[in-house]
């Protein structure tokens, strides 16, 4: 008698729920600043380049080798002063932050105040590099956003970075969900269910289209912003998971229920047996 199968991909759902839930965290835009309902507003350049209309073929140049210059133009039409106590400057990739420069400026705003300061990025070579969405924030003593502006950095760190090594760890654990796909395929273990099997390849689906996102922003070929990352991952795995459903039934299956059948064939009842022998006799 043939013992019931394992299926075979059942230890990759929760793994396969937890990243799907995730992106779908990241993806979801983060709620407007405090403060940032067109009472306060800034202007800001970085190295030259205006924040508000960085672009990927114009972006704010960051390199660890030099330090920023920073100059801010705040304006304040609440009729109150604002204090400002720090300017944030940060960069972001799928809801995960990669470089952040916290600097204390202690800044009371009462209709229109100009500041410029020199920012230390010695320690980016090792936080990043490519291109990054990045961000300039304005914090009050409470460390609540007083007024933000987004923007697109070009930062010249080195491959050897949290950013780098990050997308160099998910390459390796791509390659092993792929191994392990095509392993079970040449040993037939793959589960006769369709659904099964879609999950089964979807989780290096989701894998290379991470892959991509974190290796075309590293070689500055595009900027991976929300939109542009979550498109690309669900685009990989929905053809990964259609690849899988479509995937042929393993043969191993098959063979099992037909040599079960010819077996079957040559099973001689026992009282049939029983009665034969005593005729001949």
């Amino acid at each position: 008698m043939a013992q019931p199968r394992r299926q075979a991909g059942g230890r990759f759902r929760p793994a396969i729920l937890g990243v799907a839930l995730a992106l779908l965290t990241f993806a979801v835009p983060a709620g407007a600043p405090a403060g940032a309902s067109g009472s306060v507003s800034m202007s800001a350049r970085i190295n030259g380049t205006p924040a508000a209309t960085s672009t990927q073929q114009n972006p704010v140049n960051l390199s660890p080798d030099s330090p920023a210059t920073v100059s801010l133009r705040v304006t304040n039409s609440t009729g109150s002063p604002v204090t400002i106590r720090t300017v944030r400057i940060e960069g972001s990739v799928i809801g995960l932050t990669f470089f952040s420069y916290d600097t204390s400026v202690a800044l009371r705003v009462r209709a229109g105040t100009t500041l410029r300061f020199a920012l230390d990025t010695s320690g980016l070579g090792g936080q990043a590099i490519g291109l990054i969405p990045g961000s300039v924030e304005l914090l009050n003593g409470q460390h609540t956003v007083v007024v933000s502006q987004s923007m697109v950095t070009n930062v010249h760190g080195s491959l050897v970075s949290v950013y780098g090594l990050f997308g160099l760890a998910l390459l390796i654990l791509t390659i092993l969900a792929f191994a392990d796909v095509l392993l079970a395929m040449a040993r037939h273990r793959m589960s006769p269910n369709r659904w099964r099997r879609g999950l089964r390849f979807l989780t290096p689906g989701i894998g290379l289209g991470l892959v991509l996102v974190f290796t075309l922003s590293a070689l500055a070929v595009w900027v991976p912003s929300p939109g542009t990352w979550l498109v690309t991952v669900v685009i990989c795995a929905a053809v990964f998971f259609v690849i899988g459903y479509l995937s042929p039934t393993p043969r191993a299956l098959e063979e099992e229920d037909d040599e079960d059948l010819d077996e079957s064939e040559f099973l001689v009842p026992t009282g049939s047996a029983s009665a034969e022998s005593d005729a001949t006799a």
